[in-house]
């Protein structure tokens, strides 16, 4: 049976800038080795926005709290080479197993990865409000994984500014959706002329697919250099 995929909204671009905020983050360079560069009791995407293009982002330890975070080593994922999948990974993308889409069920994936997250869940209700505007605005995008049967199997969300990317969480609920929405994810961003993709936090998962650690002052070296004319994720 083949998929019926939900119709998607349509995603602004370019993006559309929040009303400007007055909280200002600090230099993170200036840490040293401190990971915790600010903590508010609030969100909202202006502050969102202004935290990842300082390389900081939010980690929420519960709902009434929010630290943002830099940490001192940094997971990426080289765009400037050619992948290396591994074998099974490259059997399954080739068998079709997934139908992957971009930004068709972005309330679905996050919703889905907060609740599918072994060991709980730091995207709390605040974090999904205030994610879900940033895709109204153009900012935040999710890939997904759709089985043959029409269900959603898997699949990620992130934020895009200007040439990076940074990826905040991802899910499955059929083996390899997660990792086929990462591939599909790797070669958009490398077609579409990004220059990072930010994975964050190194966990065993993400080395698995390739991704790198490297030090803080080389992420903020690669981070500024991707500032410039945003790339269009999806559409």
């Amino acid at each position: 049976m083949t998929a019926t995929l939900p119709v998607p909204i349509e995603v602004p671009f370019p993006p559309v800038e929040p009303p400007a905020m007055t909280v200002h983050f600090p230099d993170v360079r200036k840490l040293g080795g401190d990971e915790l560069a600010a903590v508010s009791r609030t969100m909202n995407p202006a502050m969102v926005l202004a935290a990842y293009r300082r390389g900081i982002f939010p980690w929420p330890v519960n709902p009434r709290i929010i630290p943002w975070v830099c940490p001192k080593e940094r997971a990426v994922f080289a765009l400037d080479r050619e992948p290396a999948w591994s074998r099974s990974l490259r059997k399954t993308i080739k068998r079709g197993t997934f139908t992957v889409t971009f930004d068709q069920a972005f309330d679905r994936v996050i919703e889905a990865c907060a609740t599918y997250r072994e060991g709980g869940t730091w995207i709390t209700p605040q974090v999904m409000a205030t994610y879900i505007e940033l895709h109204r605005l153009g900012w935040t995008h999710s890939v997904e994984c759709w089985s043959e049967d029409g269900e959603l199997a898997g699949g990620l969300y992130g934020i895009a500014i200007d040439g990076a990317f940074a990826g905040e969480s991802m899910f499955h609920r059929r083996t390899d959706a997660s990792k086929v929405a990462f591939v599909h994810l790797v070669e958009r961003l490398r077609e579409r002329g990004f220059t990072m993709l930010d994975a964050q936090v190194r966990t065993d998962h993400l080395v698995s697919l390739g991704c790198e650690v490297i030090p803080r002052a080389e992420f903020l070296d690669r981070l500024e250099a991707s500032h410039g004319a945003p790339r269009r994720l999806s559409g």
